[in-house]
C-alpha cells in the first residue's frame, strides 16, 4: 500500500511564491518514486487550507491521523495521512507554528521540530545560542518596533559605533531575503529599519563580514551529515531575493574551491550548528570564510530551505552523491524515525 506523503506548501508568508516552486519540484520528485501518494495541500494568503480545491483541516485525533474535509461533494470525510512534509518556508511554517500543530494532530512530519524551527527561524535567538555554545558569529545589534520609535537616534548611535557601515538590516524572523538591506548610510539605514518593521517587530543589524558566502547542506537527525560546500557569488551587491530568484545571473559553484582543512571546518561548523539548535531532517547552513584571514562565521540556518532541483540545498547533496529522489526518500525515513522516538516517550506520570 502507498505511503500517502501530504506537502503543505504556499502559506501566510513573504516566501509564499519560493514555497510554491520548492513544493512542485518535491512533488514531482515523489510522484516518480513508487510506493508514494502525494496529496498536495495548498495554504493560501489567509491561511485557508485546502486539498483538491476543497478547504480541509488538521484532525488532532489519534485514531485517525489526516485531514477532514470541510465542504465540497466529500464535505465530512477524512484522509489519512502517513507523513507531512511541510514546504513552508517563513513565517506560519518555518517558525514552528505548524510544526505545534503537526505535533498536537501526532503526525510525523519532515524537518526541525517545534523548538528547532523556532529558534532556527528567529535570527536574534539563533545568534544568541550559537554564541553560547562558542560558535563563531559576526557582530550584531537589535531591536524592537517599540525600542525603535522611543530611542531612534540612540540606537543609530550605537549601530554607528558598534557596527559602522555598511551594514545589513533584517527582520529578525523572514528568510530568502525579504526585508532585509545593505545600507552605507543614516538615510539608508532608517528606510531600511522601517522596511524590515513591515514583516517583524523586531529588527536585526549586522556588522559586514568580508568573506566569501559559503553554504553547506545537512541531513540526518542524532548523526547528521554535511554536504559538500558551495559557493554563491552573487550578481548584485548581496545575496538578496532579485538576485535568488529572478535575475539569473548569480552563480552556484559546487563544490566551492576551499582549501581541504577550510572545507572540512565548514562541514564540522554547519553539523554543530544543526545539533546546537536541535534540528532534524534537514537544514542548509549559511557561512562567511575570508581567505586571508581564515576566519569563517556561522551567517544563518535554514531549517526548510528552497528545495527546487536547481536550489542549493539539493544540488550540494547531489555532488556530494545523493540523487534529488534518494534525498526525499531519506528525509521522509528521518521523519519516521523521529516520529517512533517521541511516540515511544511517557506523557502521563505517577508516583
Amino acid at each position: 500500500m502507498n505511503k500517502k506523503i501530504a506537502v503543505l506548501y504556499g502559506g501566510r508568508s513573504g516566501e509564499h511564491e519560493v514555497s510554491l516552486r520548492s513544493a512542485e519540484a518535491i512533488m514531482n520528485g515523489l510522484r516518480n518514486i513508487p510506493g508514494y501518494e502525494v496529496l498536495p495541500v495548498f495554504i493560501t494568503k489567509e491561511g485557508s487550507w485546502q486539498l483538491n480545491g476543497n478547504r480541509v483541516t488538521i484532525l488532532a485525533d489519534p485514531e485517525i491521523k489526516g485531514l477532514y474535509i470541510l465542504d465540497g461533494e466529500l464535505a465530512g470525510d477524512t484522509v489519512t495521512i502517513d507523513v507531512v512534509f511541510p514546504v513552508l518556508h517563513g513565517t506560519y511554517g518555518e517558525d514552528g507554528t505548524v510544526q505545534g500543530l503537526l505535533e498536537m494532530a501526532q503526525l510525523p512530519y519532515v524537518g526541525a521540530g517545534v523548538t528547532g524551527s523556532a529558534v532556527g527561524m528567529d535570527k536574534i535567538l539563533m545568534k544568541a545560542v550559537l554564541q553560547a555554545f562558542k560558535l563563531p558569529v559576526g557582530e550584531y545589534l537589535w531591536f524592537t518596533n517599540n525600542m525603535w520609535q522611543k530611542e531612534q537616534n540612540t540606537l543609530i548611535t550605537r549601530i554607528e559605533e558598534k557596527l559602522g557601515y555598511p551594514c545589513f538590516v533584517k527582520p529578525a524572523n523572514l528568510g530568502s531575503s525579504v526585508g532585509i538591506s545593505k545600507v552605507y548610510n543614516r538615510p539608508q539605514l532608517v528606510r531600511g529599519v522601517e522596511d524590515a518593521l513591515q514583516y517583524d517587530r523586531r529588527v536585526v543589524v549586522e556588522k559586514t563580514l568580508v568573506g566569501r558566502e559559503i553554504e553547506c547542506s545537512v541531513l540526518g537527525n542524532d548523526e547528521p551529515m554535511a554536504s559538500l560546500p558551495g559557493e554563491i557569488i552573487p550578481c548584485n551587491d548581496f545575496y538578496d531575493y532579485r538576485a535568488k530568484y529572478l535575475d539569473e545571473r548569480s552563480a552556484l559553484v559546487i563544490p566551492a574551491e576551499l582549501a581541504p582543512e577550510i572545507s572540512e571546518k565548514v562541514r564540522q561548523l554547519a553539523v554543530q550548528t544543526f545539533k546546537v539548535l536541535d534540528c532534524a531532517g534537514l537544514a542548509r547552513v549559511d557561512f562567511f570564510v575570508n581567505d586571508e584571514s581564515k576566519e569563517i562565521w556561522v551567517n544563518e540556518i535554514n531549517t526548510l530551505p528552497g528545495f527546487t532541483t536547481i536550489s542549493m540545498y539539493p544540488k550540494l547533496w547531489e555532488a556530494t552523491g545523493v540523487s534529488f529522489a534518494e534525498l526525499l526518500i531519506k528525509l521522509i525515513e528521518l521523519a519516521e524515525e523521529r516520529f517512533k522516538q517521541k511516540t515511544a516517550l511517557k506523557t502521563t506520570f505517577t508516583l
